[in-house]
């Protein structure tokens, strides 16, 4: 039988190691087929519980474990602890799987912490606590309890419901397995789906439900720039009413993402070409009918989906991060046309991030005044835009405001 902690170290060595995302790292590792949905529930779950078995090392290892060490007793730490696995079974795998790596000399280390280990009292202190509870970075809880108080601890546990797919025909035969109904027509999150034939037909797409409301938000018109677009779910959705959308990407593979996403999907009207959102392009100036900035953020708002982000974040990229955000909003801004609209995305709960950019580039920018978006999924409203939050959002936590182009009247 093969060792079920194999694969999982090979993925997790991949982003604890090399700082790759999750994702990706399944993609590259050739994975036992067989125990395939084990493999990556491991994976996420790892990931997820980082900072929590963290904390339990840290409470029971006199000192840190070199890093091949320390992935599988974070795998074995999980599968004890959240997966109900035997104890004699997944220590003896452990030790295995250590010797394997050439790692003898930890064999015992591993052996006895696995054995011994004791899950120590919660922290004191009220963030400290919720940093272990919820096992999120302590700058992260920090800042989530200064913007949403008690809503803190909902936000950062919020599961994810599971994979969203938008349907273009032939939905009934898919939604007789479990679904969660959306307020947005032919879309529904599944526990679990499988890609067939129908999604290289053209049938379906997956798209988050918050990228799937950030489109439904946006009125239809003439010609719309989707700024910053890749994989480009938004530019095929918006295409839909737009009657042209040219879809911006810094990266040239990026692009190509976005090409072979329209085309698929039979999105004629959609031109992806690659530019820096940031840099102004004379060609485009007072071009667009709406310009939607669908920006790089922190990703607070998918960590449910992206368990990665808690691990690769640090509290000193949201300040960088919200310069960029502010200088693509205000160079796309000038593609507008007069009395035009210019929508402004992210996928993060941080009021840095959101209202806050919106606000600067109000002050800065005088031609423009707020126009605040619709939706029929769950949020809150802000000063300036619609913040959609984890818990009542379906999953999604994100964040849309929308701006209008003062027109010669």
């Amino acid at each position: 039988m093969t060792n079920p902690l194999t694969d999982p170290y090979l993925i997790l060595a991949k982003v604890y190691k090399e700082g790759k995302f999750l994702k990706q790292s399944i993609a590259d590792v050739p994975i036992e087929p067989l125990n395939k949905a084990r493999t990556v529930k491991i994976c996420y779950g790892v990931l997820e519980k980082d900072c929590y078995l963290e904390y339990i090392l840290g409470a029971n290892a006199k000192k840190q474990p070199k890093s091949s060490v320390k992935i599988i007793i974070k795998i074995a730490l999980y599968m004890l602890e959240f997966m109900s696995k035997h104890d004699y079974m997944v220590v003896d795998y452990a030790v295995e799987l250590t010797k394997k790596l050439g790692k003898e000399g930890a064999a015992g280390f591993v052996n006895a912490f696995l054995r011994t280990y004791r899950i120590p009292p919660l922290p004191e202190k009220t963030e400290e606590r919720m940093a272990v509870e919820c096992s999120a970075p302590l700058w992260l809880v920090k800042k989530l309890r200064r913007s949403y108080k008690s809503e803190a601890s909902r936000i950062l546990t919020a599961p994810s419901l599971g994979v969203c797919v938008r349907f273009e025909r032939g939905s009934d035969k898919y939604l007789q397995n479990n679904h969660t109904a959306t307020p947005f027509d032919s879309v529904y999150i599944f526990k679990n789906f499988v890609r067939d034939e129908g999604f290289y037909a053209g049938d379906y797409t997956f798209q988050s439900v918050g990228s799937i409301a950030i489109c439904a938000a946006i009125p239809a018109c003439g010609r719309l720039l989707d700024a910053c677009a890749a994989p480009g779910g938004k530019s095929v959705l918006l295409a839909k009413k737009c009657k042209a959308v040219t879809s911006t990407e810094l990266h040239r593979h990026r692009v190509e993402l976005i090409k072979v996403y329209a085309q698929r999907m039979g999105a004629t009207n959609v031109t992806a070409i690659q530019a820096d959102s940031s840099v102004f392009n004379s060609e485009f100036e007072n071009e667009f009918d709406a310009v939607l900035c669908d920006v790089p953020c922190s990703g607070t708002g998918v960590i449910n989906e992206n368990p990665d982000i808690k691990l690769f974040r640090k509290e000193s990229d949201v300040d960088s991060l919200a310069k960029i955000q502010l200088s693509i909003l205000e160079n796309c801004s000038r593609y507008v046309k007069s009395g035009g609209l210019l929508f402004y995305s992210t996928c993060s709960v941080l009021p840095e991030e959101n209202d806050s950019i919106v606000c600067n580039f109000l002050q800065l920018h005088p031609e423009y005044a707020l126009n605040k978006p619709i939706s029929p999924l769950g949020h809150k409203e802000t000063k300036y835009g619609l913040q959609f939050l984890p818990h009542i959002s379906l999953g999604a936590g994100f964040y849309l405001a929308a701006l209008k182009r003062r027109g010669n009247e």
